[in-house]
């Protein structure tokens, strides 16, 4: 009986926590609604969230997109389909691998950055001042992250999706002596907008899970400095999985038949 009454804690935590998580969730959305706002605030965090992951989305975007260039021809030029490569590198970076992998990397700067920023905030106990002089935590401290998160991630995954089909289109041009002209065509001729679409809306998502998911772990934080590396820890690894999982579900949505 003690194995099954340890499955029964480890479900019953499981359940306590997504419940809080829920709770949070919805406390943290009601105050993106209502007054009073702080617009600096939240132009600060579009500028940490967007601007400042300029350098690594981009980074991350151009050596995809050349190495998809480069194993897609490998493959295809087994079955002689070398015009392809145009098609799946255009379709492949809008639909998933733009916006997937600008999740996870955000989700490595930015939600470990809102982990330990609010944890901190919460072992020297700042938060608590903060309700003392009768200003909102939610409002003040998640509201501006969550919706910074939703507006800015498109806006990159948006960049990646040009950044990476750029870069596929370097190699292909110049490494794999493909016409430029009909290669561009290709991928005009192939993409169509609800490709882009789906990689924009998984963007809005995978922003508003990895900010939710950094200012839950920060706001619940507890330990002193071992607690808040925990957190840190934890909201990555949590956005992650989410941004996984969320993105097949979503993927589901847009192209199941």
């Amino acid at each position: 009986m003690n194995f099954v009454a340890a499955i029964g804690r480890v479900f019953l935590s499981f359940l306590a926590s997504t419940g809080r998580l829920a709770m949070f969730a919805g406390v943290s959305v009601s105050h993106i609604f209502r007054p009073p706002f702080y617009p600096r605030l939240l132009l600060r965090q579009i500028i940490e969230i967007g601007y400042y992951s300029l350098p690594v989305i981009g980074l991350t975007a151009v050596f995809t997109g050349m190495v998809l260039a480069l194993q897609s021809y490998t493959g295809f030029a087994r079955f002689n389909a070398e015009g392809a490569v145009a098609t799946v590198v255009v379709l492949s970076i809008t639909r998933e691998l733009a916006p997937v992998l600008t999740g996870l990397m955000v989700a490595g700067r930015i939600g470990a950055a809102m982990a330990a920023e609010i944890g901190t905030m919460r072992v020297t106990e700042q938060i608590d001042a903060l309700s003392t002089l009768a200003t909102n935590p939610y409002k003040y401290l998640i509201a501006p992250r969550l919706l910074a998160g939703l507006i800015m991630l498109p806006c990159c995954v948006l960049i990646a999706d040009i950044i990476g089909v750029y870069g596929g289109y370097l190699v292909a041009v110049h490494k794999l002596d493909f016409n430029p002209a009909v290669y561009l065509k290709n991928s005009w001729q192939f993409l169509e907008l609800i490709d882009v679409i789906s990689g924009l809306v998984k963007a809005g998502v995978f922003g508003f899970l990895i900010a939710l998911m950094g200012c839950y772990h920060g706001f619940y934080s507890k330990g002193g400095a071992q607690g808040v590396g925990s957190a840190t820890t934890n909201a990555v690894v949590s956005a992650s999985i989410l941004i996984l999982g969320c993105n097949y579900l979503i993927t589901e949505a847009f192209f199941s038949q």
